[in-house]
């Protein structure tokens, strides 16, 4: 299993909702909803490779 850390923010409650409801429509948590999400935008920026 890869490794993780663990990170906190805060967010307006609205987008905790959304959030929510995003990763329930995707069947996944809505830390893997925001992984996938973050994980993307990186690599579409060039902060990340491709893997």
């Amino acid at each position: 299993m890869a490794k993780t850390a663990a990170l906190g923010f805060r967010i307006p409650e609205e987008m905790k909702e959304a959030l929510e409801r995003a990763a329930a429509a995707d069947d996944r948590s809505v830390s893997s909803l925001v992984t996938i999400v973050l994980r993307d935008w990186l690599k579409e920026h060039g902060y990340q490779d491709g893997t």
